[in-house]
């Protein structure tokens, strides 16, 4: 029998809410029941196909928001359905059309080698041979695991579990992909990998992905389209760079030259800090940074340059400072 579609939105949300009741200590003997509103009414669509950042904080509600898409948690209330599914209720049908990866936490059988993790998320999936077979030789060579086969997940780092339980989490051909900090804690090499990985897989089977991380460079790379969520509700659903216009957050160009000269002086991009040759030129996130390079090099003697993100944080603050409440793609 073939599993519900509504043929919508692969992902809908309609005011969804998630209030967990805690314990609080008051005083030195009592304690006193409060609701915490996790997420508070939250409302958006992902199409199929869509490579989605949802983005904030920690504590902002993002990975109780993937539960619930999951079915780990229950909805307190609104609407969510996931491929025509109520996740809560149909979590065994809703698995099938799923992958997760929790950076944090494997998925992988700590003793076991990859291949034999694998063997059981076949199993356990009930995918056809031939179909895993070719679904793990592409995992296999596009993410680097041919020498790490036959390794227990134990003894892997963590950039080659990470590569690990991203390829377990697609054996079953999953609709939508939902991936928590996938490139937490990982070398640049590792980064790329799995960047590259993850663009080729949407770009070649149109598997939806929502990704949650605190690392820009993954959106910039990855994503269309942010999402913003902080204090359990939805701030922005839009571009990235609407997202900097909003925020006026900005960028780092960090400049090493050959000697110590007096602070850098050159259109679009201010002086913020001078520590003997090196100076951090600070500019507007949502300009290019090639033109102030090519600026920067062509008028000092420059020996080296790395360019930093601003931290998704900082930007929420400002956007709260500013008071963005309004404007296009603003929740």
């Amino acid at each position: 029998m073939a599993e519900p579609d509504d043929g919508g939105a692969l992902i809908e949300l309609v005011g969804l809410e998630k209030v967990f009741e805690v314990r609080r200590r008051v005083g030195r003997l009592r304690r006193a029941r409060e609701s915490v509103r996790a997420v508070d009414g939250i409302s958006f669509t992902v199409e199929r196909g869509e490579m989605v950042g949802y983005i904030g904080p920690n504590g902002a509600g993002k990975s109780t928001t993937i539960k619930m898409l999951t079915g780990i948690l229950t909805p307190s209330g609104g609407r969510l359905r996931v491929a025509g599914l109520d996740p809560a209720r149909e979590r065994t049908r809703l698995a099938r059309r799923i992958g997760v990866v929790f950076g944090q936490r494997t998925t992988l059988w700590w003793d076991l080698p990859l291949r034999d993790s694998y063997g059981l998320v076949r199993r356990m999936y009930r995918v056809e041979e031939a179909r895993f077979r070719r679904n793990l030789g592409r995992c296999v060579e596009l993410l680097d695991l041919g020498a790490l086969l036959d390794v227990p997940v134990r003894q892997l780092s963590l950039g080659q579990r990470m590569r690990g339980d991203i390829a377990a989490a697609l054996l079953h051909d999953p609709d939508v992909l939902y991936l928590d900090e996938p490139t937490i804690g990982l070398d640049v090499i590792s980064k790329a990998k799995v960047r590259g990985f993850l663009r080729d897989l949407n770009a070649e089977r149109g598997t939806t992905v929502l990704l949650t991380t605190h690392d820009l460079t993954d959106i910039e790379q990855l994503c269309r389209r942010v999402m913003v969520i902080d204090h359990g509700q939805l701030m922005y659903d839009g571009p990235l760079s609407g997202l900097h216009e909003i925020g006026e957050s900005e960028r780092t160009l960090v400049v090493d030259l050959e000697r110590e000269l007096p602070p850098i002086e050159v259109e679009g991009a201010r002086t913020v800090r001078v520590e003997g040759p090196r100076q951090w030129l600070a500019f507007p996130a949502a300009a290019s940074a090639a033109p102030l390079v090519a600026r920067v090099a062509e008028g000092y003697p420059l020996v080296d340059l790395s360019l930093r993100e601003p931290d998704i944080e900082d930007v929420i603050a400002r956007m709260y400072a500013l008071g963005a409440t309004g404007g296009e793609g603003v929740g």
